[in-house]
């Protein structure tokens, strides 16, 4: 079980190297009259899209923390089957992937933990109490229109208290409705390739009325995660094929979106998500497979009204309510009662009530209240869990925030409360905490009419010890402290549009963080590796760099180039103890670099796309010696695409090349990568 409760820093796969020399302006060619009329034609044809690329970076120029956003076809454009897959392009991120179609993924922002950052689905919290970690390998991305990811917090003080409550959030938004004409429109897919990949998936919207239409989704994932690795034991190498790693997973969702006749919005969803996969276990002593095997269940129905009152004061509630079932099989491992059986059934109800009020048009002050409830229950062999205390924790979240903004400048100022308290039903409870913490951010525009914005925020955060952390049976440790962290950040944004340019667009930020981590939850082990406990122990450091640059070409025959690239320094620290020997040494599966580059070209009806992803040295653990030395990793992917049109229908169909070069890899040590491997996929809108 210790996949649900180690407390581990994530790790890398996220993000590019290189700064493109290209990104300085500049012709790229000489041009004979007749070429230069037509390249002016085609630059005019393809201002559209730049000035919609433009726009969307504005508002990440406008930012004051520091925010990544792919949407629309930019999501499209990546050789992605998930979420997961897509934040990889991230700077400043690690993705902790087991491997294969159904391995469990989690996000590690800035070095913080898993634990640290916030996954919200249109606006709410797609939450985790057990374990604290949201498996994003989970979310597909047929029915996603956008990702952001910020640090610190959203750039808003109008959102609900969750939303300050994270070192860093990643809001995932259902794709809008586009109503051309009709009162219907969607989308059927298929995809299929290595690992014997099935994977069909339909999106559905329907127009009720002129304000108020409904979506569907769904998508079956079928997979039997095999692919061949190498493996050495120092002595010899051999290859052998990963087992265990199949997935039979099924997703729908059904939403209600509108306008009332009182301009109030409202939204409504529901969701299910099934599955059924393989654990594959750490190769290690020349063991290739594994019988553990993991079932879940997710489900949750929840709702989010608007109403803007006055031109002075505005009010948006949510609600949830989220039922979550977790099966975990080891026929290996014995317990008191037999074969390792264990069954975890979480509930969730979760309201917010958050209001804004201009006191004049430069001045909004919000007040911002969440109240959660958490319960957690456990079977083993179907039958009570040995000592589980069956834990229910009871949290308030209260917010008191404000917005100062002129036209060159913008500040924004929140305290949040935080009020716990945990019972259980027998030993010891966490009983009640009660923390404030604070947050400032800054964005400055120096000069009237230069696109050049200074921004920057401190922010001081915590994050709860989780279910597992703290009453994990034999492990948990209900006096741990909330682990605390301390964000310094200060950057900035550069953009540009170009008209009649071969440069079309181009943007550039940059940031530099401090970030100081204490009491860390870390998981020390025991008589024997079965008995783990939970302590308050690190200290950590952390100085990074993040550097984001994005570019479009119009250059001749008609061709758009869209390049991006990005790059990240980390600088994690252990400083626990001056006298222990790891004391400021690299944390683990921490690369000190690391980056990605994209690129993708259009003419016509076709489209190719090239990414590059490249994760530096690191040690898999706290002591940087040789034997913990992780070589650098990297993947080549690439994909060509062709559009095409028939009878009012837009088909796409889509060859990809993952791992082009091969590369044998861990991202965990012992958990090997696939290597090459393909994917194509058909698509028809209606």
């Amino acid at each position: 079980m210790q996949h649900l409760y180690k407390n581990v820093f994530l790790l890398p796969a996220a993000t590019g190297i290189l700064l493109l020399q290209s990104f300085c302006a500049g012709n790229l060619y000489a041009q004979s009259a007749t070429n230069k009329a037509k390249t002016d034609t085609v630059k005019k044809v393809a201002l559209k899209e730049v000035a919609i690329h433009a726009d969307r970076l504005s508002s990440r120029n406008a930012s004051a923390s520091p925010v990544q956003i792919l949407k629309g076809a930019e999501l499209e454009k990546l050789n992605s089957l998930s979420v997961a897959d897509a934040i990889r392009f991230f700077s400043g991120v690690q993705i902790k992937d087991y491997g294969g179609v159904g391995g469990l993924k989690t996000i590690n922002v800035r070095s913080l933990g898993t634990n640290h950052t916030v996954v919200f689905y249109d606006g709410i919290e797609f939450g985790n109490s057990q374990n604290g970690q949201v498996d994003l390998g989970k979310f597909s991305l047929d029915n996603i229109g956008e990702i952001d990811l910020y640090s610190a917090q959203k750039s808003t003080i109008y959102q609900p208290a969750k939303g300050f409550s994270a070192g860093s959030s990643i809001y995932l938004t259902a794709k809008m409705p586009a109503f051309d004409e009709g009162r219907s429109n969607g989308k059927v897919s298929f995809k299929t390739g290595s690992f014997g990949l099935l994977n069909p998936s339909l999106f559905w919207q329907y127009k009720l009325s002129d304000n108020i239409y409904s979506t569907l989704s769904s998508e079956i994932i079928h997979a039997n995660g095999r692919y061949k690795f190498r493996y050495t034991n120092g002595v010899y190498d051999t290859t052998a094929v990963r087992h265990n790693g199949d997935i039979d997973a099924q997703r729908i969702e059904a939403g209600l979106n509108g306008k009332l006749k009182d301009s109030s919005t409202f939204a409504v969803k529901g969701y299910l998500y099934n599955s059924n996969r393989g654990l594959p276990a750490a190769i290690v002593n020349n063991k290739f497979d594994s019988k553990q095997r993991e079932w879940d269940r997710n489900e949750f129905v929840q709702a989010s009204y608007s109403k803007i009152f006055s031109p002075r004061y505005s009010v948006h509630l949510n609600a949830k309510y989220a039922d979550d079932y977790t099966h975990y099989f080891d026929p290996e491992i014995t317990n008191l009662r037999g074969l390792l059986d264990d069954k975890y059934y979480e509930h969730e109800f979760y309201f917010s009530f958050a209001n804004r009020y201009r006191i004049n048009n430069w001045w909004d002050v919000a007040v911002s209240a969440d109240y959660q409830r958490n319960t957690l229950d456990a079977l083993q062999n179907d039958t009570a869990q040995y000592r589980f205390v069956r834990p229910t924790r009871n949290t308030i979240l209260a917010v008191l925030a404000t917005d100062v903004h002129f036209k060159r400048f913008n500040a924004q100022a929140s305290l949040l409360g935080t009020f716990v308290n945990d019972t259980v039903d027998t030993l010891v409870a966490a009983g009640r905490k009660k923390e404030y913490t604070p947050a400032l951010l800054l964005s400055w525009q120096p000069l009237e009419n230069s696109p050049i914005r200074i921004r920057g925020f401190y922010k001081s955060i915590f994050r709860l010890p989780t279910f597992n952390d703290l009453y994990f049976t034999f492990i948990g440790n209900a006096l741990l402290r909330p682990e605390f962290t301390k964000q310094y950040d200060l950057g900035f944004t550069y953009s540009k549009t170009r008209s009649q340019q071969t440069l079309a667009y181009y943007a550039v930020q940059i940031d530099g963080y401090y970030n100081q981590v204490r009491d860390k939850i870390v998981a020390i082990p025991g008589q024997n590796l079965d008995r783990w406990t939970m302590y308050n122990l690190g200290k950590v450091h952390i100085k990074g760099l993040e550097v984001n640059a994005q570019a479009t070409w119009l250059l001749p025959a008609g061709i758009v180039l869209n390049t991006g690239i990005s790059y990240t320094y980390q600088n994690a620290k252990d400083v626990t103890d001056v006298t222990d020997f790891n004391y400021n040494q690299q944390i683990p599966y921490t690369p000190v670099n690391s980056g990605s580059l994209l690129v993708n070209a259009e003419r016509g009806r076709f489209s190719i796309n090239y990414s590059f992803i490249y994760t530096g040295e690191r040690y898999n653990e706290k002591a940087n010696i040789p034997e913990n030395y992780m070589q650098p990793w990297y993947t080549h992917d690439a994909g060509v695409t062709y559009t095409t049109n028939w009878d009012k229908h837009k088909i796409k169909l889509t060859g990809e090349i993952n791992n082009l070069a091969n590369q044998r890899y861990d991202v965990i040590l012992n958990f090997p990568m696939p290597g090459r491997n393909y994917r194509f996929t058909i698509s028809s809108t209606f």
